[in-house]
């Protein structure tokens, strides 16, 4: 299919060079200013198309394209074909100066930012009155000459075909090749983009430097074409049409801009009798298109064609894809990140070898992601410094230290969805060196492609090369995001939660792949919840609570260490908060749930997890990080699908409620993280979580704040401005609002010091001696189990043990879970 566009796009050309010297000057005149449009359209595709980036300002770089030809060829004496390419020239400077600023921002900033630039332009054009010729503008322009006895429309109508034919030229081979790639990645994930040494702003401004220039070029040519410039020809409704001319042809096709340019450069001459209604059929348009087609008209006949991806063959080198070598490791020295008053890391000092696995874990809270972050790049530590072998880091970029040889992976893993399996992994492979702008010998040459292969295969990638990476499922996007890391042959590899969602089999050829790629030579660094992969494939294990350096060694030594039991367990369990040797409820079963089903994919997070609450228990789920706890707490809210199971709750299903309907019936979570509305007064959360039960509102606040105190303190204050304790106090008190017969506790303990961990916890006893029924999830084991009545243990989304909380904190799961089995 993509054979046949070249003899297409010629034979079209072609007729349309014909249509120059078979139609009267006003249609030649209609068809140039066409292809002038579908310039410019070309430019901002390379602008949204590639990079995802709206400019509503390109008119403004139009303008000043044809004002450098007006004011060079009518005022300097130039001719015209060195003022056209000074026009092309300071419209790309223009580009690079307003580039650099607005990059920086996203979104709705980035187009308010053009608008005023195009609102700038037209303006400084009508006060530079001595250059420009202010509001009476600019005639007297000289036009170009090819052939003595063709007219200026027929000439203006050839150079401007001819260009737009070779910007489409240019624009398929930069979108084939490495810099296309490099600003779809981009587009894609800024973030991943950095982590294989992808210079973002860089990449963007290029983009917009680009895209700048061939608007100057196409308003280089409108100079000629009119006859003259004024400054009513740029408004700013022409940049509107421009950006509608990449929208409703397809952004980043190829032949989008030009679909696009022929139906709104033709649309105005149809309607021509309805000027009047013009912006209303313009606006018609758009909304039909946009229904219809959201990604434009090439986009809607894209999807059509069916797509038949091809499986990877497993290469014969597979095995070797990863070179052994000699590498260096990291070192990190007094490392401290404060966020405000806040310590998320405090003075940590550890090394990774080369050659080994290091795991790095640690309670919820405890600074393991932000340590990634800063060895990464994308935190510069507070204090501290951290260097890979005799290279010092500290200071660099992530892009920077990514080519040194630093490459990660992510906890939500961050593919470049919109290119391919093996795009993502040949991309990395460049480490940044993205070579000319339209070439592509790094990116498409055969030992690239061999090379992503390889590496794929080696990490255990079996299916389609060519598909795109949004459609992988869970597991493979696991691999290739890996196989993209290892694809910078780097010596150090972070890895962070590379187990999460996967399934035990999974599980366990991660652990032979971390071997394989450790006996390579490379310093792998893992944070992990998984306890069992962890003391399966570490050769190191180093312990972080709270910011700080608890423990160090090999995984037994750590294991066993009474401190990491402390920090997991919330403290020893015959210490200061004995566990209750409570009688055991004898009331009704008051919520239930039977072999629910539950996760974020293929694979599911909670396998069959069955469970019951008495009326007036307080139940603790206990487990590690990763084990499910929140998933289960957020589908009994509504808040996740159910894929199979039951819940119900005095005997009404709830599993198919939506999670409003689930409150009203009296299952209410307070959530992790407190999740407060921070702009609103403490008072006005509160009442808020009164929504559905307003009776009495104003004597159940009053309630609140004798439960609370603290509250009552700061009742007219904005809720973001409390601490975490406060906050969480805050969520609790919603909760209650709500008159629940079932609280949902979230880890209401997380991030929290032990003073207000104490005030927080003394309130949820008060709460059970009422006989709330009550739900507790907590990273603090004996905190729950001081409290609860009974327990269940999850580990992998499976219940693994139930009881009284007194035999759950005498249960070997207990310490199994949070540490692994011994």
């Amino acid at each position: 299919m993509r054979r046949l566009w070249i003899p297409a796009g010629l034979v079209v050309l072609v007729a349309a060079l014909v249509m120059v010297f078979s139609l009267n000057s006003y249609y030649v005149y209609v068809l140039a200013n066409v292809a002038l449009i579908a310039i410019v359209g070309v430019g901002l595709n390379v602008l949204i198309g590639l990079t995802g980036q709206i400019s509503f300002g390109h008119v403004g770089f139009y303008a000043i394209g044809a004002y450098t030809v007006a004011i060079l060829t009518s005022q300097a004496g130039w001719s015209f074909w060195p003022a056209w390419l000074a026009g092309a020239l300071v419209s790309t400077l223009a580009g690079l100066l307003l580039a650099l600023p607005a990059l920086r921002v996203k979104g709705p900033y980035l187009a308010m930012i053009t608008i005023a630039f195009s609102f700038i332009v037209q303006h400084a054009v009508i006060e530079m009155e001595a250059l420009t010729g202010g509001q009476n503008g600019i005639m007297g322009i000289a036009a170009p000459a090819l052939a003595a006895d063709w007219s200026i429309e027929q000439t203006v109508a050839v150079i401007a075909l001819l260009t737009l034919a070779t910007t489409l030229a240019a624009y398929a081979l930069l979108a084939r090749g490495t810099w296309g790639a490099a600003m779809r990645a981009v587009k894609d994930s800024e973030t991943a983009a950095e982590s294989v040494g992808l210079g973002p702003l860089v990449i963007k401004t290029v983009a917009f430097m680009v895209s700048a220039g061939l608007a100057g070029l196409a308003g280089g040519l409108f100079a000629p074409l009119s006859g003259f410039v004024t400054p009513d020809t740029f408004s700013f409704m022409q940049s509107i049409l421009f950006v509608l001319v990449v929208v409703v042809g397809g952004a980043g096709s190829v032949i989008g801009p030009v679909l696009g340019a022929v139906i709104l450069g033709l649309l105005p001459e149809l309607l021509a009798t309805l000027e009047a209604y013009r912006l209303l059929f313009f606006g018609g348009l758009l909304l039909v298109v946009l229904l219809v087609a959201p990604n434009g008209l090439m986009g809607l006949v894209s999807g059509l064609r069916r797509h038949r991806p091809r499986a990877g063959a497993v290469p014969a080198d597979a095995a070797t894809a990863v070179a052994v070598r000699a590498r260096h490791g990291l070192a990190l020295k007094g490392l401290t990140m404060r966020f405000g008053g806040v310590r998320a890391v405090d003075d940590l000092s550890m090394t990774v070898p080369p050659g080994a696995v290091t795991s790095l874990i640690g309670p919820n809270g405890a600074g393991k992601t932000t340590v990634l972050n800063m060895v990464s790049g994308f935190y510069p530590p507070t204090e501290g410094r951290f260097a890979l072998g005799e290279q010092p880091l500290a200071a660099g970029r992530a892009f920077r230290i990514a080519r040194h040889g630093v490459a990660r992976t992510y906890q939500t893993s961050q593919l470049f969805d919109t290119l391919t399996v093996a795009d993502n992994v040949a991309l990395a492979a460049c480490r940044g060196k993205l070579g000319g702008l339209l070439g592509a010998r790094r990116f498409l040459a055969p030992e690239a492609r061999d090379r992503a292969a390889s590496l794929l295969a080696f990490c255990g990638y079996r299916g389609a090369l060519d598909i795109p990476a949004s459609q992988l499922p869970h597991v493979d996007r696991r691999l290739v995001e890996i196989a993209r890391a290892l694809a910078m042959d780097p010596d150090a590899l972070l890895l962070d939660e590379p187990a999460a969602g996967l399934s035990r089999e999974d599980t366990d050829r991660l652990a032979d792949l971390l071997h394989a790629i450790a006996d390579a030579g490379v310093a792998v660094m893992v944070v992990e919840h998984d306890m069992e992969l962890v003391m399966k494939v570490s050769d190191q294990v180093v312990v972080l609570d709270t910011g700080r350096l608890l423990a160090a060694g090999e995984p037994e030594t750590v294991r066993a260490d009474p401190a990491v039991r402390r920090a997991y367990l919330g403290e020893d369990l015959d210490q200061a908060r004995p566990v209750a040797d409570r009688p055991a409820r004898g009331g009704p079963e008051w919520l239930g749930v039977n072999r629910l089903v539950a996760g974020y994919g293929a694979e599911p997070v909670l396998h069959e997890v069955s469970l019951k609450v008495r009326e007036g228990e307080m139940v603790a789920l206990l487990g590690a990080n990763g084990a499910g706890k929140s998933t289960l707490m957020r589908a009994l809210a509504g808040l996740h699908p159910v894929q199979a199971g039951g819940v119900h709750l005095d005997g009404r299903a709830l599993e198919r409620m939506p999670a409003e309907a689930i409150v009203n019936q009296g299952l209410v979570l307070v959530p992790e993280g407190r999740q407060v509305f921070p702009e609103l007064s403490v008072q006005d959360n509160i009442r808020l979580g009164a929504f559905l039960c307003p009776q009495d509102r104003e004597v159940r606040l009053e309630e609140m704040f004798e439960r609370f105190p603290r509250l009552r303190e700061r009742r007219h204050q904005r809720a973001g401005l409390l601490s975490g304790g406060e906050q969480q106090m805050l969520a609790v008190a919603r909760g209650l609002m709500s008159r629940p017969r079932v609280l949902l506790l979230d880890e209401p303990s997380l991030g929290l010091a032990p003073k207000i961990i104490d005030e927080l916890f003394t309130a949820l006893d008060r709460l059970r001696r009422e006989d709330m029924t009550i739900v507790l999830v907590d990273q603090m084991a004996a905190l729950a189990l001081s409290l609860a009545d009974r327990a269940y243990v999850i580990e992998g989304g499976r219940v693994m043990a139930e009881g009284t909380a007194k035999e759950i904190a005498a249960s070997p799961e207990l310490a199994d879970a949070y540490l692994g089995a011994g």
